[in-house]
């Protein structure tokens, strides 16, 4: 099991993402999660998730997407510091990424699968580390952070995610 990062490994804009999950095996809430994405986004229908609630927010589909994207790149950044690499890892700009993104021309199970697919593999990935991986430390977006602070990362953002979505579509 991982076990929680210090606060030490991490910036300090991330510590709210990793102060939100909860106590327990984190590649557990991180499947609970993806159950739970799944049981919200299966009643969104297209209409509703192609269109923002106001002119500067996210669609939902654009949400999806956004998952996927961090999801991928926390997992990829977890796997090379994990494996010792040193090189330091460029940040990336949510917005810019989103304006060279086409997902509200997707479909909503089409982005759930994808989410779901990276979150799986993450998952695989997150439980074949020993102490030693989990506890690397690498540089991404120009600050020090550890595998394990990567994984809390991940589940802390998905979740802030969720629990947007489901306030303000009361879902």
């Amino acid at each position: 099991m991982i076990s929680r990062p210090d606060a030490a490994e991490y910036a300090s804009f991330y510590a709210d993402y990793v102060s939100r999950v909860p106590e327990g095996d984190v590649c557990e809430i991180l499947e609970a999660q993806l159950r739970e994405y799944k049981e919200v986004f299966t009643r969104v229908s297209e209409e509703l998730a192609a269109k923002p609630r106001s002119e500067n927010e996210w669609t939902l589909k654009q949400v999806l997407g956004h998952l996927a994207e961090a999801e991928r790149i926390f997992g990829y950044r977890a796997l090379r510091i994990s494996r010792g690499d040193q090189t330091p890892l460029a940040g990336f700009d949510q917005d810019d990424y989103m304006r060279e993104a086409n997902y509200n021309q997707r479909t909503v199970p089409d982005l759930l699968a994808e989410f779901e697919h990276l979150r799986r593999a993450n998952i695989c990935l997150f439980r074949s580390l020993d102490e030693a991986a989990s506890r690397r430390i690498g540089t991404a977006s120009d600050a020090a952070v550890s595998v394990r602070a990567l994984v809390f990362i991940t589940s802390g953002h998905a979740g802030r995610h969720l629990q947007l979505v489901q306030e303000r579509y009361e879902l």
